[in-house]
């Protein structure tokens, strides 16, 4: 272990000699686990998680929205006060109980197992569709093997009439996006947008091959109206889950080799692309454009609510990712060093990718002599329309579109690999037989992610893939982490989870931590969802053609069927507890850790909480 052999035993405040020792074993120290092979192997795995496809496509789009450079003043607070110490909480968790998270939330505050169920349920529905960015990552990469890109021109037979060379963006497509534009809240901030179709204006050919050739909206009218299976798509996709696959099938040994090549080659590509996108024409007013400060703006909420919105997002905890990775690690690894460091690199990625995708916007302006604010797109409009444009007009326009569609694979490999790896091992650390059938279980997982997103592949799919992104993983998540804050501040703890700190790497954190977790942190959280449902707009009032009203009410659905998982399985543990006992005392026992339990159970020691469980010859239970 780093530094188990010198480290002396610090017992936490309140604790005996005897609790420590084993406390900490029955925390997971002494259980015979898998670990990283190389520490640099976690940190890449977390930071490839963090860093995604919003940090391209979302945050720039952010700041130029919300006052430039002045937009950072918001962004940093909500960082430093929430989602450093939200990301640090989880990772120390993880390490400290080295379980997944249904049986690390179990142990912690039985009484919200549910949180570990709801999570997972929440990781395998954004399975569903974010492999599908993927598949349209790869569908573009594979088509930029030619000497001209097929988006350079009019001159295909898929083209239309309204088709022109001239100029970049005519509102062409009309993104109806209710997560932007109305801050209401999706999985990952990423997309939730639908392209409509407009025949009366000018379109170029970049929006057009999106459109007609990969997504052929042309050919539906709706959800309502799924047309065929697009196959091109259906084997990009098959061809993602068979990478995740091999990937994954043997556990960290295999990912946290993968990599060193998904997490690094991002950053190698936009090295390229911002040394190649500040020596275009036009870079710097693009460049000026992004960081120029709107003081004025940082008084107005939803810029607030935005900062908070992208930090909690893009950092990732609730999907138990992190719980999951932190798990592997050797007990007395620095997890706060790992948190800090990972983070900052998270943050300092999105800073640095708004200087690559405005150097190119300012070009796009410059060559078109259209102002900025006219060029400017986010989500898909600016890394599958916009983006490819500007580098179909760059010499060498093949090498440039293969190694951007590349680096949008390897960014999305990343998360992907850690949201299903959050729900393998929370579900092998809770039911030890899928553990030793992994190879099989991630096949039969994959193959149900796949069959669903196949639906996201059809003529129509972009229609589902909007709904399956609005409420997936929206309010969902939030709520599971607003519940996380408040059972570990509140329920277990935070002099407990400070003592737990100390234990693993020697010291404690200070008064700061203890104040964001306790009381900034809920708070943080607490206010992006009562904005988010306050701006709230349901998908089938944008465009009831195509999201009838059903689409909302299956959207909901989905979503509550996770958020109910923590009071469903609070229930069911009030009941099962051993014994006769009243409300209050079943209460009781649920809301004292799994670990005091079993120390108090097993030196026969009567307190009020294990009372019961003594009375009825019942050991402590790891209860489901």
């Amino acid at each position: 272990m780093a530094g188990g052999d010198t480290k002396k035993t610090i017992v936490p405040c309140g604790r005996t000699d005897a609790q420590t020792r084993e406390g900490a074993a029955l925390a997971g120290q002494g259980e015979d686990r898998e670990t990283w092979g190389k520490k640099v192997d976690f940190l890449l795995s977390v930071i490839g998680f963090a860093v995604d496809l919003a940090n391209v496509w979302r945050f720039p789009y952010l700041c130029y929205k919300n006052g430039g450079g002045a937009f950072l003043l918001p962004y940093c607070v909500m960082l430093v006060l929430g989602g450093i110490p939200l990301f640090f909480m989880e990772l120390a968790l993880g390490q400290y109980n080295r379980k997944g998270a249904i049986t690390c939330w179990g142990r912690l505050v039985p009484l919200f197992k549910g949180v570990g169920f709801q999570v997972v349920c929440i990781a395998f529905y954004v399975d569903f569709f974010y492999n599908v960015i993927l598949a349209w990552s790869l569908r573009f990469f594979f088509a930029s093997f030619t000497t001209e890109l097929p988006w350079t021109n009019c001159k295909n037979d898929w083209n239309t009439p309204n088709c022109s060379e001239i100029g970049i963006k005519e509102h062409v497509v009309s993104y109806t996006n209710s997560t932007y534009n109305d801050t209401s809240l999706t999985s990952d901030p990423l997309l939730d947008m639908t392209p409509a179709l407009d025949n009366t204006t000018t379109t170029t050919p970049a929006e057009e091959y999106w459109t007609r050739v990969v997504l052929q909206l042309q050919e539906s009218s709706g959800i309502a109206d799924l047309g065929i299976i697009k196959w091109d798509l259906a084997l990009c996709l098959l061809a993602v889950y068979l990478i995740c696959y091999f990937s994954l099938w043997k556990g960290i040994s295999t990912s946290g080799k993968v990599v060193w090549f998904t997490a690094v080659f991002p950053y190698v590509v936009l090295f390229i692309l911002l040394i190649r996108g500040v020596t275009l024409p036009g870079a710097a007013e693009g460049i000026m454009y992004y960081l120029k400060p709107e003081f004025s703006k940082i008084w107005v909420a939803e810029v607030w609510v935005d900062a908070a919105t992208q930090i909690f997002f893009s950092l990732g905890p609730g999907f138990g990712v992190l719980l999951a990775f932190a798990s592997y690690n050797k007990f007395h690894n620095n997890v706060y060093k790992d948190a800090m460091a990972t983070s900052l690199i998270n943050c300092c990625t999105s800073f640095i990718s708004g200087f690559v995708i405005f150097s190119v916007l300012g070009y796009m302006s410059h060559k078109s002599g259209k102002p900025i604010n006219e060029v400017v797109d986010e989500g898909p409009g600016l890394v599958f329309v916009v983006y490819p444009e500007a580098i179909a007009t760059m010499p060498g326009s093949t090498f440039w579109a293969i190694i951007f569609f590349m680096m949008l694979l390897t960014l999305g490999l990343d998360s992907s690999f850690g949201g299903s790896e959050a729900v393998i091992t929370a579900l092998s650390d809770e039911f030890p037989v899928i553990g030793r059938n992994r190879k099989g279980f991630v096949a039969i997982l994959f193959t149900v992610d796949f069959f669903v997103g196949l639906t996201c592949c059809t003529q129509g799919g972009f229609y589902v893939f909007t709904v399956l992104d609005r409420y997936a993983a929206g309010y969902s998540i939030l709520f599971a982490v607003f519940c996380e804050a408040i059972a570990v501040s509140w329920i277990y703890g935070i002099d407990r989870l400070r003592d737990d700190i100390r234990e693993m790497i020697g010291f404690a954190p200070g008064a700061y931590w203890r104040t964001c977790l306790k009381f900034f942190a809920p708070t943080f959280i607490g206010i992006i969802i009562v904005y988010g449902l306050i701006t709230y707009k349901p998908l089938s009032a944008s465009d009831p053609a195509a999201y009838p009203w059903w689409t909302d009410l299956i959207g909901w659905v989905m979503a509550g069927s996770s958020m109910l998982m923590i009071p469903f399985v609070a229930i069911y543990k009030i009941v099962k507890v051993p014994g006769p006992a009243s409300l209050s005392q079943r209460l009781r026992i649920l809301t004292t850790p799994w670990r005091d339990q079993q120390v108090s159970v097993g030196n026969g020691v009567r307190t009020e909480t294990n009372q019961i469980i003594l009375n009825s010859d019942t050991p402590a239970p790891d209860p489901v």
